[in-house]
């Protein structure tokens, strides 16, 4: 398990899965705009490609978020489009709703960056975020990442176009947190 102040990231167990898909992504609001498609149902018992991980899938590496003290599962993290000829790679979180707005977000980025460019030795990663979404842009600029530039209405949310914000940080800008 990847350790922060206050998150681990493990591999993803069997039974997180009903939970992250009925707190997540059974939202229609929050899938909306968490994935870039269409939110749709996903039947129970089906496989569902968001949250069952492939092994042998490489540019894609999917964590389930746990609180280190009592190990709950607060969320999901990702590390995709893993280019390891660019050494570069995007981060996503999704958090539960009874997790948020208690600093796990920024403590999952900060651990997401230590994997991508210690683990991992990549040379820069990036978030796309919607612009309203001041949870992750915050989590995001805390711990380094800089606003490279804004995607105008590049985004379809729930019947209307939405600005993504674009964000970049490179390891040589990267300032490590000594706990993680």
């Amino acid at each position: 398990m990847l350790r922060g102040s206050k998150v681990g990231l493990r591999a993803r167990h069997e039974e997180d899965i009903p939970i992250l898909r009925a707190e997540l992504f059974d939202d229609v609001v929050n899938g909306s705009r968490a994935e870039s498609g269409p939110w749709r149902p996903i039947t129970p018992g089906s496989k569902d490609p968001r949250l069952v991980v492939d092994d042998k899938e490489q540019g894609h590496v999917p964590f389930s978020v746990v609180e280190l003290e009592g190990g709950t599962l607060v969320g999901t993290a990702t590390l995709w489009g893993i280019d390891t000829h660019s050494r570069c790679a995007h981060i996503g979180l999704g958090l539960l709703p009874a997790s948020r707005g208690k600093g796990y977000g920024t403590d999952v980025v900060a651990v997401l960056c230590h994997y991508g460019f210690v683990v991992r030795g990549l040379h820069r990663l990036q978030i796309e975020t919607l612009s309203d979404n001041a949870a992750m842009l915050s989590a995001a600029e805390r711990n380094g990442f800089v606003r490279e530039g804004l995607l105008r209405s590049s985004a379809w949310v729930l019947g209307e176009f939405l600005d993504e914000v674009l964000l970049g940080l490179l390891a040589q800008d990267w300032k490590p947190d000594s706990r993680v």
